[in-house]
């Protein structure tokens, strides 16, 4: 799904051909990145950050910010889309894949969602499956600057695949489960699973 995207498009024109074919169904091209976030933006200091990978798992893990860094570093180049309907095409992250925490801390068979819980208490639901396999990465970085605060830093988690409410900002850890546990949107009528594709934006769709 990667690309260019002229730095000359603008707001809500009419998306080039070779956008359109990225663009999912109701969605439009946006340049900047902008900012929407249900409650204040957390203020983490390094020094106290941590992210934990706990539940169903043969070893729970808890990294510093310095052991994070300390992983094989992997990144993504592609379109991320929002629910509100904009979509930001040729953009990039840099991080860890979720595949190598997971791999550090080994899923029980019985493993089949996740609940990815934040700094200030957000917290959304995934399928296992939406996360391995190189479809997601905890980022702290975008376009080869550290993540600003109010898009998610210190670190996010990133899933790109899916409606970027999933792709929770201020991550602090994720919770492996045996049964599906709708989040803080899906709570309030979002859809469960958020595929952008099928237009999945609210329950019933």
């Amino acid at each position: 799904m990667g690309g260019f995207v002229s730095r000359g498009f603008k707001g809500r024109r009419r998306a080039a051909d070779d956008q359109a074919t990225r663009l999912p169904p109701g969605q439009y091209a946006e340049r900047g990145f902008p900012v929407l976030t249900a409650g204040p933006t957390p203020r983490i200091d390094l020094a106290d950050w941590r992210l934990k990978l706990e539940g169903l798992v043969a070893t729970p893990r808890e990294w510093t910010w310095e052991e994070l860094q300390a992983l094989p570093g992997a990144g993504f180049e592609g379109d991320i889309h929002c629910v509100t309907r904009w979509s930001k095409l040729g953009t990039s992250f840099a991080g860890v894949s979720v595949d190598t925490l997971l791999e550090a801390a080994e899923p029980l068979p019985s493993a089949s969602h996740v609940v990815a819980f934040c700094y200030g208490g957000y917290t959304t639901n995934l399928p296992l499956d939406d996360l391995k396999g190189g479809k997601a990465w905890v980022v702290w970085e975008h376009e080869g600057e550290p993540l600003p605060a109010e898009h998610g830093g210190p670190a996010r988690l990133l899933v790109p695949h899916l409606y970027l409410w999933k792709s929770a900002k201020w991550l602090a850890g994720l919770r492996l489960l045996d049964h599906d546990a709708p989040g803080f949107w899906e709570g309030l009528g979002y859809h469960n699973r958020g595929d952008p594709w099928r237009e999945e934006r609210y329950w019933g769709d």
